[in-house]
C-alpha cells in the first residue's frame, strides 16, 4: 500500500471512530404539551430536542399518588383515614414549606383545615347549610400544631386531624416539573399548572416569558379571563390565589372556597386576588392563600417580612369615579 492510500486509510478509520463517539445532534426547538391534570388544565412549554410529554405524564401520576385526596390510594388519603402515617417525599416536602409558612401567617394558612373544607362543600363533601354548631365541632381538629413529622412519619396528637394540601400542591407540582425539564437539559422553559407558573429563560421569540394576571371577576364557569396586567419576566415562581371562580351562594351570601382556619369560615373582605412571586411555586402557592385568609393589610405584613417573596394584591374598590376600576397594591419587592 502506498503512503497515499495509507494516509486515505488511516483518515477514514479516525473519521468512522468520531462518528462513533460524537452521536447524531438533533437541533433543539420548542414543545408545547397540553391537558388536565389535578382537576384544572396544564400547559408546559419547553426547549429540548425531544418531546418529554411521557416523563412529564408519568410525573403528574406518580405525584397524585402521593398528594391526591381523591385518590383513594394515595399518601395523603391513607393518612387521612387513619390507615398508614408513612409519608413519602412528596409528602414531606410539602409538610416542610407548609409549616413554615403556618408560622409566617400566625396560622392563616393551615394544611389541617381539610374538614372544614369539606363541611362547606369545597373538598370531598357535597354543599349543604352549615351550622354554627357543625363549624364549632370541627375547630377543635383544626391546627398544625396537632401534627408532627419526625422518621418518615405523621404523627397526630388528634386522630380527627385530617390533611388537605390543595393550596399548595398545585405550586408544589410546578416546581416538580420544571426540575424534570432541567434534568432533561431544558434551559428555556414554562409551566403552567391552573394558572401557578415557573418559567426560566425565554419563549420562542428569544423574548421573556409573557404572564398575565387575570382580572377577579366573579365568574363560576370560569369562562371569563380578562387580563389585569402583563408580566414580561424570566427565571421566576409565580401563584395566584382568589375568590372569583370557586365559590358559590348560600341564599345571598357568597360562599368562597377560601376557609379562614382560625374562624372556620369563608372569608370575607374586599380583597379579591393575591398574586406571589417566591423563591418555588410552592411556597408562593401557600403564601397567596395565605393572604387571601389575611386580608389586604395583614398579608402586606406577612410578605414584606419574607425576604424570598413579593405580592401583587388586587381590591374590589372603586377607583375613583371608575366604578370598574379595581384598586391594586404591590409589596416594596415587587419590582425587583
Amino acid at each position: 500500500m502506498s503512503r497515499k492510500q495509507l494516509l486515505i486509510s488511516s483518515g477514514l478509520i479516525v473519521l468512522a471512530v468520531v462518528l462513533l463517539i460524537v452521536p447524531d445532534q438533533k437541533d433543539a426547538s420548542y414543545h408545547t404539551n397540553k391537558g388536565y391534570v389535578f382537576g384544572t388544565y396544564y400547559a408546559i412549554q419547553y426547549e429540548s430536542v425531544s418531546d418529554l410529554h411521557d416523563s412529564i405524564k408519568a410525573t403528574f401520576a406518580a405525584f397524585d399518588a402521593s398528594m391526591s385526596m381523591f385518590n383513594p390510594s394515595s399518601t395523603i388519603s391513607r393518612i387521612n383515614s387513619g390507615a398508614d402515617s408513612l409519608v413519602d417525599a412528596y409528602f414531606e416536602q410539602m409538610y416542610r414549606t407548609a409549616e413554615d409558612i403556618w408560622q409566617l401567617s400566625d396560622g392563616a394558612f393551615d394544611i389541617t383545615v381539610a374538614p372544614l373544607v369539606n363541611l362547606w362543600g369545597f373538598g370531598l363533601k357535597n354543599r349543604a347549610h352549615v351550622t354554627k354548631e357543625q363549624v364549632d365541632s370541627l375547630l377543635p381538629h383544626v391546627g398544625m400544631q396537632k401534627i408532627a413529622l419526625a422518621e418518615g412519619c405523621l404523627r397526630k396528637s388528634d386522630a380527627q386531624v385530617q390533611v388537605d394540601a390543595g393550596a399548595i400542591a398545585k405550586g408544589q407540582s410546578c416546581d416538580i416539573i420544571a426540575a424534570l425539564l432541567q434534568r432533561n437539559g431544558c434551559k428555556n422553559y414554562l409551566v403552567d399548572i391552573g394558572g401557578e407558573v415557573v418559567a426560566k429563560g425565554n419563549n420562542a421569540q428569544g423574548a421573556p416569558w409573557r404572564i398575565g394576571v387575570t382580572r377577579p371577576i366573579d365568574d363560576a364557569s370560569g369562562t371569563t379571563n380578562e387580563v389585569q396586567t402583563v408580566l414580561q419576566t424570566t427565571d421566576i415562581a409565580l401563584a395566584t390565589s382568589g375568590n372569583y371562580r370557586n365559590f358559590y351562594y348560600d341564599g345571598e351570601q357568597k360562599r368562597s372556597h377560601t376557609i379562614d382556619p382560625r374562624t372556620g369560615y369563608p372569608v370575607q373582605h374586599s380583597l379579591l386576588s393575591a398574586t406571589v412571586r417566591s423563591s418555588s411555586c410552592m411556597r408562593a402557592d401557600a403564601l397567596a392563600t395565605a393572604c387571601m385568609v389575611l386580608g389586604e393589610e395583614d398579608a402586606l405584613k406577612m410578605i414584606e417580612a419574607d425576604s424570598v417573596s413579593a405580592c401583587y394584591l388586587i381590591i374590589g374598590e372603586p377607583v375613583g369615579e371608575d366604578s370598574t376600576a379595581l384598586r391594586t397594591v404591590c409589596s416594596s419587592r415587587w419590582k425587583e
